[in-house]
């Protein structure tokens, strides 16, 4: 029998150990990093992936991209695939810094809270999403923006950097996503009142929503934080929280909750590329559909 083989790619000194385990326990035989690669490198590291093996056996093979960056890792899995000359080619799923497996699990677990517990969707919901400015938070952003939500990222440091995501995020996936400043206190209390959802993907151990600020949430269904290391960014949100009543009155779902469902996720999509028949390229929006699979089983 001929072994499943990962490459991953990551632009950065090192791939995760975390990403590494996952594709181990999903069923790929060996993994090979390749790490500083740069999009120039792309195009050759791809056909030197497709040619080495035959017809039969490049189901076998799948391409990982990983790294910090949203954009390169999808104009990285867009030069893969433009890299490919079928009928040899092979998966190609990108997760950098597992944005796009935990934004599909946090998003998909508000979904199913919404529509349990409230009998309502995501559409016009007024989502306010602290740590904007990172991957998780913009890529949830995408997500539920595409969901016909209305968010706002809000940046610690200002206005720009979010300013700056929010035009990217509107070129490249033809969203609108409003950029807010959150850079004190004051700031980020001024969005609590207007919001029924809050997520929360801020840096890990940082607390950017405390006990009496939390209490402006007056209008909350839903509070997500992914932050699994204490102190919790949004106060009062534990760890193991599943649709549990938060002191400001919304339904609360803890960094286990959502990130027990971005490890069943990440685990299928590496499954799938293992047993597939063709070839597969998975964005996020796979990654969001499996989710919800996952959770109406």
């Amino acid at each position: 029998m001929k072994k499943n083989i990962l490459h991953m790619f990551s632009p950065q000194v090192n791939v995760s150990p975390f990403d590494v385990n996952m594709a181990y326990d999903a069923g790929y035989d060996a993994i090979i990093p390749y790490t500083n690669v740069t999009l120039p490198d792309i195009k050759s590291l791809v056909q030197d992936a497709i040619f080495s093996r035959s017809l039969s056996n490049a189901k076998k093979t799948g391409i990982f991209i990983c790294g910090k960056d949203v954009s390169l890792a999808l104009d990285m899995m867009d030069s893969a695939k433009q890299s490919m000359v079928p009928p040899f080619e092979v998966s190609v799923f990108p997760d950098p810094a597992g944005s796009f497996t935990t934004a599909a699990a946090m998003v998909a677990c508000t979904e199913k809270t919404l529509k349990d517990k409230f009998n309502t969707t995501l559409k016009d919901k007024e989502i306010a999403i602290y740590g904007g400015k990172g991957i998780v938070g913009g890529i949830s952003a995408v997500m539920c923006s595409e969901a016909g939500a209305h968010c706002k990222i809000i940046g610690y440091d200002g206005i720009t950097n979010v300013q700056k995501k929010a035009d990217e995020y509107k070129k490249r996936f033809g969203v609108d996503v409003t950029p807010a400043d959150g850079s004190n206190d004051k700031l980020n209390s001024s969005y609590l009142p207007d919001a029924e959802i809050i997520f929360c993907a801020a840096r890990a151990g940082t607390e950017v929503i405390n006990n009496e600020q939390i209490k402006l949430a007056k209008n909350a269904l839903v509070i997500a934080d992914v932050n699994a290391v204490p102190p919790a960014g949004i106060s009062g949100v534990e760890l193991k929280d599943d649709n549990t009543k938060h002191s400001c009155g919304a339904l609360s779902i803890g960094p286990l909750t959502s990130g027990d469902l971005k490890v069943k996720t990440q685990y299928k999509m590496f499954e799938k590329m293992c047993t597939t028949d063709k070839p597969l390229y998975l964005n996020f929006d796979e990654a969001l559909n499996i989710a919800r699979e996952i959770l109406n089983d």
